[in-house]
């Protein structure tokens, strides 16, 4: 498919039924209890998450991602009484995640403005405790961005960090189609036991199933586990309000790939099987990363924009790819690949990386669903939902999960 046939795609052609309680609202109580519906190559199994060490092909290079959610949403009163909330999307100085958490005094970030018509100008401030220390907390609206505005904060107080201020008065930003309000039990069901690089305002959800003993249970059969970062965007939840898929834009997301994990990938002769959409995004990424330093070794702009899977002659494989990445780092000297992706997956994408996905089961018309429907060809991603309607699934981000296998790996 060339991308003006990419481009032409319709939504609606990616819609299902969803009623309201089939989304589910918490987590189970024990996370790997949670069902697990599992498509190998056409065929449908019914499980449940505890399962997935058995189910995983033998030998495989389990690769998910280690980003945590971060307080993300901050709320200020005005004098007059009016409720202003700000969430945070991502820092624009310092514009380095670590450095930005890591600043004292001052840091501004691209956020989102709620009832930004009751705060026109003006600071806001608040009293908040942070690390023993009574500090004061202000907020100042600098310009307007695409859809968000830029957020200089300031505080007092010795040594205390944004991340402090954050984890002191920010709240986790749960999905909004969750319809209800942060809960204290959500600071813990909202992170992945693997979570340790802050940087999201949403969850990669298809791994909050895992648990350390399920992970154990993963090494002991062999399964190789690796890791890498993508700081999940609020444009996750940015639903396509266009008729076709090309008048929709795919937000930026930063990723981060150890040069360990860039090297197993080129030698390597398991199946690569991806935990959530965000590592998926993020490995299928590095292929095209690989490309533009083939052109060009000394590139310094590694983001992969939105069409170049379906406008960028594929010339090179995924190994020649990967090895031109290995050079950039070696030449560079640098033991980790940074850059951004806007990577749209859509019917017609070729996967070059992966070999299988643990994914939950997405919203209808959503920008994840089609890249589930790449994955599996077709309209089987129909099939499957309705298999999982049909059984009583949970959805969404706190519901149950599947396992995607195709090409009939086997162990």
């Amino acid at each position: 498919m060339n991308v003006n046939d990419i481009r032409d795609i319709r939504i609606s052609d990616y819609n299902y039924p969803l009623p309201d309680e089939r989304i589910a609202k918490h987590p189970l109580a024990q996370r790997e209890q949670c069902r697990l519906l599992c498509w190998r190559d056409g065929d449908i199994t019914d499980h449940r998450f505890y399962e997935v060490p058995s189910l995983l092909p033998s030998q495989a290079m389990l690769v998910y991602n280690n980003t945590r959610v971060i307080n993300a949403r901050l709320r200020f009163r005005k004098d007059t009484g009016s409720l202003i909330e700000i969430f945070c999307l991502e820092p624009c100085e310092p514009h380095d995640y670590e450095l930005v958490f890591q600043t004292t005094h001052t840091c501004t970030w691209q956020c989102l403005v709620g009832n930004s018509k009751r705060w026109k100008q003006g600071e806001l401030r608040q009293q908040i405790l942070v690390d023993g220390q009574n500090i004061t907390l202000t907020a100042t609206r600098g310009e307007q961005l695409t859809g968000a505005w830029a957020i200089t904060f300031t505080w007092d107080g010795e040594g205390v960090t944004f991340a402090s201020v954050l984890e002191a008065v920010g709240e986790i930003p749960i999905p909004p189609y969750l319809n209800r309000g942060t809960e204290s039990s959500d600071s813990t069901d909202y992170q992945t036991v693997y979570s340790h690089i802050d940087g999201s305002v949403a969850a990669p959800t298809a791994g909050l199933h895992f648990t350390d003993d399920l992970l154990a249970e993963c090494d002991a059969k062999g399964i190789r586990r690796r890791e890498l970062t993508l700081h999940v965007g609020a444009g996750t939840f940015q639903p396509v309000k266009s008729e076709h898929i090309g008048g929709h834009d795919m937000h930026y997301e930063f990723v981060q790939v150890s040069r360990n994990l860039i090297q197993e990938l080129i030698g390597n002769d398991r199946p690569v099987i991806a935990v959530g959409t965000t590592s998926v995004r993020t490995l299928e990424s590095l292929y095209y990363m690989g490309q533009i330093l083939n052109e060009n070794p000394h590139a310094t702009d590694l983001t992969v924009r939105q069409w170049m899977p379906y406008t960028t002659p594929c010339a090179i494989t995924a190994r020649e790819a990967l090895q031109a990445i290995d050079n950039y780092l070696e030449h560079n000297d640098l033991e980790q690949l940074m850059g951004s992706t806007q990577l749209m997956i859509a019917p017609g994408f070729r996967y070059r990386i992966i070999d299988g996905m643990i994914t939950n089961f997405h919203q209808p018309q959503s920008t994840l669903l089609l890249l589930v429907s790449a994955f599996t060809g077709a309209d089987r991603w129909r099939v499957i939902y309705d298999h999982a309607l049909a059984g009583d699934y949970r959805f969404l981000s706190y519901g149950d999960a599947c396992l995607l296998l195709r090409d009939l790996i086997t162990d």
